[in-house]
């Protein structure tokens, strides 16, 4: 399936500052399947090497950092010789060997001419205190789960799907095209972007086997809170991420600690909130009172909502039925706020790689995201339907009188000056839009 990322891959590949390369992402969105590719595509060798599946692989690092030692006998184990500017070598699982990890720093510094690329559960990274992470030595991409764009290249057509990405603010949608790409969406709430999920989905419209996928998705982070985090961790990262539907399905969606779980606090669980964003499976979207520049030092951390990685795993974990989501009146009846924003955070962070805020006005007025977008601080409001009342927006607007504002929402009109009226399979083209 086609994956976005390859052309930042090939630019990646072609810096002449160029650093061991590590691919960020949860577990499960593509990593190991999309390096193999790009080194298919770009390398005329690959040398595949998993920590996890090969614990032997270890002892190449524990003598010492010595770059050509290793590589030689990595070269040995695979049976043929590790080229420097023609072999792609690809640390997968890399946090289960935390000396080849703070090797990295050595590849940099010692064997930049070689091309390395690795991928690992960034949860387990994040929750060893025994390993050295190489900062300043390697360079970093994030794949995310698959965008709107994505899948509808992969279920439908990658000609829709260009139609999507080369949409311009003053087109209009066709009435049939429209109904097509808003049906297309409600599968994307199903299904979510996991790429197993998605291929499930393209192959066999089997609503059962999208769920056993998904759910097994689910068990298999659970399994690695499990596997990487304190016995005394284990139940706090279990019970923040099976509170994130509870905590959207409130009117205002605040993240409140106490609801994770009676008696717990915030100073009980923030260390495990925070490991659970670094390894990317939630966002946080915090508040801010002023949108002025810069963002963050408007922002109060201790005020926020918690979103998920994914829409599709949402929607399972807060197991809303699939005929709810299928039906054509029934994707906005049940869970349809939450739902709906956690789509649009999920495509805003994979169109600019940036986190969002929301405003608040002393409980008035609340509009659901804020970013920064240039020289210009753009409001964002979210509808689940076609119900195009902005409220909260107008006020906003009343107060700061933005230059650009954005509804998005399922009615498909895009015609709007002052305020970017966005459908909602729109939304990753946003910054388009206002750019233009």
């Amino acid at each position: 399936m086609k994956r976005d990322i390859i052309e930042k891959l090939k630019s990646w590949k072609e810096s002449p500052d160029r650093k061991p390369l590590v691919l960020k992402g949860v577990r499960q969105c593509g990593k190991t399947f999309i390096l193999k590719e790009f080194g298919k595509e770009c390398y005329s060798d690959v040398a595949y090497f998993n920590f996890e599946e090969t614990p032997r692989l270890a002892a190449s690092f524990e003598q010492d950092y010595d770059v050509k030692r290793i590589l030689f006998e990595l070269g040995l184990l695979r049976g043929k010789t590790i080229s420097e500017g023609v072999t792609l070598i690809i640390f997968d699982e890399i946090q289960e060997c935390g000396r080849a990890l703070t090797s990295l720093k050595y590849f940099c510094e010692n064997a930049r001419g070689y091309h390395v690329a690795c991928a690992g559960s960034l949860l387990g990274i994040a929750l060893n205190e025994d390993r050295s992470f190489p900062v300043g030595k390697v360079d970093f991409l994030t794949l995310y789960p698959m965008s709107f764009y994505e899948f509808t290249a992969a279920t439908e057509s990658e000609e829709l799907a260009d139609y999507l990405k080369n949409f311009n603010k003053g087109g209009k949608v066709a009435p049939a095209v429209s109904e097509k790409l808003e049906n297309i969406l409600k599968e994307y709430f199903l299904v979510g972007g996991m790429p197993e999920a998605v291929e499930s989905w393209r192959t066999e419209r089997d609503i059962e086997k999208v769920e056993t996928i998904q759910q097994q998705i689910i068990t298999s982070y659970e399994l690695d809170f499990a596997k990487h985090a304190r016995a005394a961790v284990f139940p706090k990262l279990s019970a923040i991420w099976a509170s994130v539907p509870q905590q959207l399905s409130k009117p205002n969606k605040k993240f409140i600690f106490s609801q994770v779980k009676k008696g717990w606090r915030a100073k009980d669980l923030e260390d495990s909130l925070r490991w659970l964003i670094s390894a990317g499976l939630i966002y946080k979207v915090e508040k801010t009172e002023k949108p002025f520049f810069p963002l963050s030092s408007y922002a109060d951390a201790s005020v926020f909502k918690i979103y998920l990685c994914d829409v599709g795993l949402l929607r399972r974990l807060a197991k809303v039925p699939p005929q709810i989501v299928l039906e054509s009146s029934g994707i906005f009846t049940e869970f349809k706020g939450a739902m709906t924003e956690n789509y649009v955070l999920n495509e805003l962070v994979r169109s600019t790689d940036e986190r969002p805020y929301y405003w608040s006005s002393n409980n008035s007025a609340e509009v659901d995201f804020i970013v920064q977008s240039g020289a210009e601080i753009v409001p964002i409001e979210v509808k689940s339907s076609t119900n195009v009342k902005a409220r909260s927006l107008a006020e906003y607007r009343r107060k700061y009188s933005p230059k650009y504002s954005v509804l998005t929402s399922m009615k498909p009109d895009t015609s709007g000056e002052e305020i970017l009226d966005i459908p909602l399979y729109l939304v990753s083209s946003m910054k388009n839009f206002i750019e233009e």
